[in-house]
């Protein structure tokens, strides 16, 4: 029998239901020679008001995004555009979590909280429309409400993006589990009442999730 104190999971979705765009920053640091985790170094100054948080709130476009990042990264003695940046953030879907997500879905509401930004196509900012079509059914099948920073002009960890996702679910905070590959954007879940799971891979993830739905997602 599922946990029944539970009412809803809520999932990020790039490095939870797809590989982490991490990963690709790292590959695109070691081909240009700078060093392990630069892209996000960059990300961390100025959190509210870098180029990297303007766009996910569509505070400007991929042209001017473009231009600011690789300002910012000249300031930090590097050479990244922002269209390099753009290129790395559509990851591989992993199936084992789709598959654990379909499981949750037949047990309990389910909803998905992204930061995205107005690149590529749909909201897994996909490359090829074949990737953005199975994104897109995946976002219709498995989710009861998808919440995007780029179309709310809200990012994670703002508090309210995880208000109004719980609103539209009609779920308490209290009843919720949150699924998130970032601890800043775990903080204000937990805040609110929610328990949490840091997504480091799909097989720890999934384990603990089952841990605390008592459901076997496998």
């Amino acid at each position: 029998m599922a946990n029944q104190q539970i009412k809803a999971v809520l999932w990020d979705f790039g490095g939870v239901i797809t590989s982490s765009p991490f990963e690709a920053f790292n590959r695109m640091e070691e081909q240009k020679g700078l060093p392990k985790d630069f892209v996000r170094s960059i990300n961390s100054v100025n959190p509210d008001t870098n180029a990297w948080a303007q766009f996910e709130r569509s505070d400007i476009s991929a042209e001017v995004f473009d231009t600011l990042f690789a300002e910012e990264a000249r300031a930090k003695g590097g050479d990244v555009t922002g269209a390099e940046v753009i290129a790395c953030l559509a990851g591989a879907v992993r199936p084992e979590m789709v598959k654990a997500l379909s499981i949750v879905k037949s047990h309990y509401k389910t909803a998905c909280i992204t930061n995205n930004v107005k690149a590529g196509s749909g909201a897994g900012m996909a490359r090829s429309e074949d990737v953005a079509s199975e994104i897109s059914t995946l976002m219709d099948t498995y989710f009861d409400h998808v919440v995007e920073s780029s179309k709310v002009e809200i990012r994670k960890p703002d508090p309210r993006i995880y208000q109004m996702t719980c609103e539209a679910i009609g779920v308490d905070p209290s009843a919720c589990v949150y699924l998130d590959d970032l601890g800043i954007n775990l903080k204000p879940a937990r805040a609110m009442g929610m328990q949490t799971i840091k997504v480091l891979g799909a097989e720890q993830a999934i384990s603990e999730l089952e841990a605390i739905l008592e459901l076997s997602l496998r």
